[in-house]
């Protein structure tokens, strides 16, 4: 089996990824049948259990064609990566799949400024020294660089969480995944660690048109700051991050004695950690917490920002996850069975980011069990060696600096701080218009649940489009370069991220 599988690959990577995307449903349901071991139904057409969730997911095959630039870690490529293993897994016959409406001018004005949105419309890499001014005030910097077509990548990245909130909204879905999604740092006129339009609040506050309270949870290794900063003086919406905070990690915000403002003091809530935390110390924290604050604040929907930083041996993160640990937050969460929209967010080791956000595709639509380890033919197969598993483990000589006394100090005064905690309604109004109809995002719907091995090929082909010369130079590295142990030094770890 193993023989089979390595020659494959040789022979794929000798005609080229392109190839290998087009042939690898033929030739390894051949190859694997004549074993006698497995065959390709294994990870495509085999009947999975799953839960009784209607889960969507939004995505667009254009998002991974938008580039930051050379050497930035930020790479939207990563969300084509996971598509790919979310086709080759089979998880899309479960999923009802959308492409995002894009976000308007109008719509992003629900939460930033007109001028700060207009400028985002107008600035491109050719004419931005005519903008020397604007960069500056709306702080565009090296980690916020301006780059080809970054207006519409803010329109596809906000318009699936847009319409996710909507289908959460009217009943049509019960989790909506956006993994483009879950740019938290963005503020109101100002951009930030490589986010610019920040769609969790856009989300947020479409969610409350329909509901009097939303719970924000944050579980990316930099601290939610743009969307605690958006709700800090209000009680319908409780934000609740989960980060690594001190030794000037960005954002720098988000200590433990931070809990809102005014009408939102408690509203606030931040678990402030140390480097090196793992499953065991995470999840100690994470269900007592949220078990508390589903049961004081009773949210009527859910918002989960998936950074995928927090994961070991990540090239900006300093946790130690699994991505079983990290997916164990999804499968408590969706237990409660209240809507739950879940975004991406940071994470810059991007073959770990595809196998951790297709995994928790998995764990949301209840079939973890039965996804195997090995990962299926893919065109980026050559991307997650030297093991191609789907699974990535903690680092063994990582030291948890998260010390029992520390972790139950957190958690007892974070339980303290929900003892202030009511479930909290809104008066009586006329409720906004939705900023997209229902029927819009029902008819935005692109891929049907009966396919067959060609089509699984075509979506995967098309959703591999071609890379810039500079950008697949860079990935070539940088496949090179994480299939050597130890990972190479990403820099400092207080640089801006998502």
């Amino acid at each position: 089996m193993q023989e089979q599988a390595l020659s494959f690959r040789v022979i794929c990577k000798s005609m080229g990824l392109t190839a290998y995307a087009a042939l690898s449903s033929s030739v390894y349901e051949l190859q694997i049948q004549a074993s006698g071991q497995l065959n390709y139904t294994t990870h495509h057409n085999k009947t999975i259990e799953m839960t009784k969730r209607k889960v969507a997911y939004y995505y667009d095959p254009e998002i991974g064609n938008f580039y930051y630039g050379h050497g930035h870690p930020m790479k939207p490529h990563r969300v084509r990566m996971a598509h790919s293993l979310i086709v080759r897994y089979g998880l899309y016959r479960m999923l009802e799949t959308f492409r995002p409406v894009k976000a308007t001018e109008e719509m992003m004005q629900t939460f930033h400024t007109k001028d700060y949105v207009n400028f985002l419309k107008t600035i491109t890499p050719e004419n931005q020294e005519r903008f020397e001014r604007q960069i500056k005030t709306y702080s565009f910097a090296n980690d916020c660089p301006v780059f080809d077509r970054m207006f519409e990548y803010c329109q596809l990245y906000s318009g699936g969480s847009i319409g996710g909130a909507v289908r959460l909204n009217h009943g049509m879905s019960d989790v909506v995944i956006n993994w483009a999604g879950g740019l938290h740092h963005a503020k109101k006129s100002e951009a930030s660690g490589f986010c610019y339009i920040n769609d969790i609040v856009l989300a947020i506050l479409e969610m409350l048109k329909y509901n009097h309270r939303v719970l924000y949870i944050d579980i990316d290794v930099h601290h939610g700051d743009g969307v605690e900063e958006a709700f800090l003086t209000t009680d319908r919406v409780l934000t609740v991050s989960f980060h690594k905070h001190g030794d000037g990690f960005f954002p720098g915000t988000g200590d433990l004695d931070e809990v809102g403002v005014g009408a939102g003091k408690y509203y606030s809530i931040n678990v402030p950690l140390r480097d090196g935390i793992d499953d065991e110390s995470y999840e100690g924290l994470f269900r007592p917490i949220m078990t508390k604050i589903m049961e004081v604040y009773q949210p009527g929907a859910i918002v989960l920002q998936s950074g995928a930083d927090s994961l070991a041996g990540d090239r900006l993160g300093v946790f130690n996850l699994s991505n079983k640990g990290h997916a164990a937050c999804h499968k408590f969460m969706a237990s409660f069975g209240v809507p739950m929209l879940v975004l991406g967010g940071g994470g810059y080791k991007i073959k770990n980011v595809a196998r951790c956000w297709t995994y928790e595709t998995g764990v949301l639509l209840g079939c973890e069990e039965q996804m195997q380890d090995e990962l299926p033919p893919n065109e980026f197969y050559e991307y997650f060696g030297p093991t191609y598993n789907l699974h990535i483990p903690s680092t063994a000589d990582v030291e948890n600096r998260n010390k029992k006394e520390h972790l139950e100090k957190l958690r007892n005064t974070v339980l303290q701080y929900l003892a202030f905690i009511q479930p909290v309604g809104a008066p009586m109004q006329e409720r906004p218009p939705d900023l997209l109809p229902p029927e819009a995002v029902q008819g935005s719907r692109h891929y049907g649940r009966q396919r067959t091995a060609s089509s699984d090929a075509e979506d995967s082909e098309r959703a591999g489009a071609t890379l810039s010369d500079d950008e697949e130079e860079e990935e070539e590295e940088e496949v090179a370069s994480e299939s050597e142990e130890p990972m190479e030094d990403a820099g400092d770890a207080s640089d801006s991220s998502s």
